[in-house]
């Protein structure tokens, strides 16, 4: 094995997905300490723009698997690709993001690499004897683990999205490399026809730098209108606790909680949620946590950053004014 540092970039449709770039950050941190170079693996339809994305990044070589048979996600094809590029670029780290895509993905590369797994990572190192050693939450982020890796086999880990910042720029052209699709036979009797995007083209809580929450406060779907105005003047995502998913005001797919989805944004703004322990489960990994409730006493202020003690009716849409004049110059 090389000492060097292999990325899986996750696109869709052509866009980077941004916690794929911020993925390269951290690698850019391991290769400095094992003295290997970053490469970056690119899998998917018509990529030469997708890998150009990537030059200035940090990234030394792009492995790039373009065939018109992996133009939409396939777990199959896009893991035996995968191991084809692993194959030929022999890394020692090999770091996805954990988005949904990357959480389907990784289990099947490293059983068919014989690789050591960690996943939803928040910090990545090496220690003396070269392995990589990485830091997870366990227990719906109450707890930590330190994970240490066997340095004489392969590693591979998930990243948790908004974790690393993207790279700053400025390096130079990443050298291509072109590899092959093959084809085979048993992979391929799957064939995916079609990607139905739901969400009615919103963010996904998971992958946004920014969400904004309401909570059952809202007392309708209409109400929710506020939130949205403020999400889109901040370029978020649009979340909801338990209690405003199962009262009908937002479909379950925005729901943040213990059974809805973790989130780890940038900033988080909280409208209208007490802060029951389930919702906390799920936001509490957030950066920054911005709480607005007209109860002093909820438990949402506890784990607040900054808490504001008002009506989200009115102060939410004075928020949103605010945002959109700062942004307007």
């Amino acid at each position: 094995m090389t000492k060097d540092i292999l990325v899986f970039i996750e696109q869709r449709d052509g866009a980077v997905l941004p916690a794929a770039l911020q993925t390269i950050t951290a690698a850019s941190q391991l290769a400095g300490k094992t003295g290997g170079k970053v490469v970056a693996a690119v899998i998917g339809k018509d990529m030469g723009a997708v890998a150009d994305k990537l030059d200035g990044s940090g990234v030394a070589f792009v492995y790039v698997a373009d065939d018109a048979a992996l133009a939409m996600y396939n777990p199959l094809k896009y893991t035996r690709t995968l191991c084809a590029i692993i194959e030929k670029a022999d890394p020692q780290i090999i770091l996805l993001a954990a988005s949904f895509m990357g959480r389907d993905l990784a289990p099947r590369v490293a059983m068919r690499t014989n690789a050591g797994l960690a996943t939803d990572c928040t910090e990545l190192d090496i220690e003396g004897s070269g392995a990589l050693v990485v830091k997870r939450p366990i227990y719906n982020g109450k707890a930590f683990s330190r994970v240490h890796f066997n340095a004489g086999r392969r590693q591979m880990a998930s990243v948790r999205p908004n974790t690393f910042a993207a790279p700053a720029g400025g390096g130079a052209r990443a050298e291509r490399v072109s590899v092959p699709y093959a084809a085979d036979s048993a992979d391929d009797r799957q064939t995916t026809k079609e990607i139905a995007r739901t969400g009615g083209g919103e963010k996904d809580v998971t992958e946004a730098a920014i969400v904004v929450s309401g909570g059952r406060s809202l007392k309708s779907e209409e109400n929710f209108k506020i939130i949205y105005d403020l999400a889109h003047a901040l370029d978020a995502a649009v979340g909801a606790s338990r209690a405003a998913c199962d009262a009908g005001y937002q479909p379950h797919s925005r729901q943040v909680g213990l059974t809805g989805k973790t989130v780890t944004p940038q900033l988080y703004i909280a409208c209208g949620i007490s802060g029951a322990i389930q919702h906390l489960a799920g936001m509490r990994g957030s950066r920054c946590i911005v709480a607005i409730n007209t109860d002093a006493e909820a438990p949402i202020f506890k784990v607040a950053d900054y808490g504001v003690v008002a009506d989200l009716f009115t102060f939410v849409p004075l928020l949103t004014e605010a945002v959109k004049k700062v942004r307007s110059h």
